[in-house]
């Protein structure tokens, strides 16, 4: 029992060190301190931020700041599974509940029992599923999908996460009021990139360097013109967007430095413009994602598709691409595709993706 307990601690303390919100910007060091205070209470926590800010670092650090640091740590991405599966995950399942349940599983909720849940995209679930998880935190019980009754109780702190605005979700009748008072008793924003370019600089050289000895190539610094670029740059998929770049720079570029010429067209795009205001930058990728598919004829399907589903560009992002192809096909979507460079089948994968990522337009203003 000694050495397990030896192993777990060692396990800890190494997740301490890998765990890390890198920057020294003014919005950073006031957010960890937040974190600091709030690990102390065992309080349920809402952090809100776009997407790729690190909602889950900031969860992460939560846990592992906190009492329940020796306990599990169990992430739920809520948007990335269906109703039905997410439901089995959260609660588990008893064998024979359906097809391809061969065995009894708990749920991630069980297996953290102790420890820490992290429900992150919590606004994208269904009303349902809210309303199981309502009664979940306010009872402390769970019952397993094809179970008679509830199985058990447990012990577990809840921290929730999301990009969406669930005020407003609130006022449209897609998020319920009550859950959202449950899960914000202690609440943290995560400030997006763009407004802390300050910490760009040490996230480069963070990502440089861990990237550099994964891969084991001799990228040794980016160069000042190089850093100022991405200084410079808005970055609309955040810190997830930043990481992305770098990867790809360290892994594709020669010799021992980073430089302008490395940088990737959204990059370089933006810094031919660095004196104009944030907010005409970060429309700028739009502009351009826009323009390869009308101009240089790629489909939608390579240019906008893949930097979504990899958060490198946000929905606001989609949302604006989309709403510039109506203008411009004055309210059909048929054509829009076709200004896509996508094929006649397309159409409906189209529209069913814009549906499930809430990216849709209405149409009949543009008509």
């Amino acid at each position: 029992m000694v050495e397990a307990g030896a192993q777990l601690s060692s396990f800890s303390t190494r997740l301490k060190t890998d765990v890390q919100l890198i920057g020294q910007s003014a919005a950073m060091v006031g957010l960890r301190q937040e974190i600091d205070r709030v690990a102390r209470s065992d309080a349920k926590v809402l952090i809100t931020g776009e997407s790729g800010v690190g909602k889950e670092i900031v969860a992460r650090s939560i846990h592992l700041r906190g009492p329940r640091a020796s306990d599990a740590f169990s992430p739920v991405n809520c948007a990335g599974i269906p109703e039905t599966l997410l439901e089995s995950e959260l609660f588990g399942h008893v064998k024979g509940s359906f097809t391809g349940a061969y065995r009894d599983k708990p749920g991630k909720l069980e297996s953290a029992h102790m420890g820490t849940a992290f429900l992150d995209e919590i606004g994208e679930m269904t009303l349902r599923m809210q309303g199981l998880l309502l009664r979940f935190l306010e009872t402390g019980e769970f019952q397993k999908v094809g179970a008679d009754g509830a199985a058990g109780h447990v012990d577990v702190r809840v921290i929730a996460a999301t990009n969406r605005d669930l005020g407003g979700m609130i006022g449209q009748g897609t998020f319920r009021k009550d859950l959202f008072y449950r899960l914000n008793v202690l609440h943290l924003n995560v400030p997006p990139l763009r407004e802390r370019p300050d910490d760009i600089p040490a996230l480069v050289e963070h990502f440089r360097a861990q990237f550099a000895r994964n891969n084991r190539l001799p990228i040794a610094r980016v160069s000042p013109a190089a850093m100022k670029a991405l200084t410079d740059y808005s970055w609309p998929g955040n810190v997830r967007e930043l990481e992305n770049v770098l990867e790809r720079m360290i892994v594709t570029a020669q010799g021992t430095v980073i430089d302008v010429e490395h940088l990737s067209w959204e990059i370089t795009a933006q810094d031919s413009i660095s004196l104009r205001p944030k907010r005409e930058r970060r429309r700028t990728v739009t502009d351009d994602l826009y323009k390869r598919m009308l101009e240089q004829r790629e489909s939608f399907w390579t240019t906008v598709y893949p930097r979504f589903i990899e958060r490198e560009i946000t929905r606001a992002n989609v949302r604006d691409v989309v709403r510039r192809g109506l203008e411009e096909a004055h309210g059909n979507y048929k054509v829009v595709s076709r200004l896509f460079n996508m094929e006649s089948r397309d159409y409906k994968r189209f529209l069913n993706f814009l549906r499930k990522h809430d990216l849709q337009i209405p149409f009949k203003e543009y008509r």
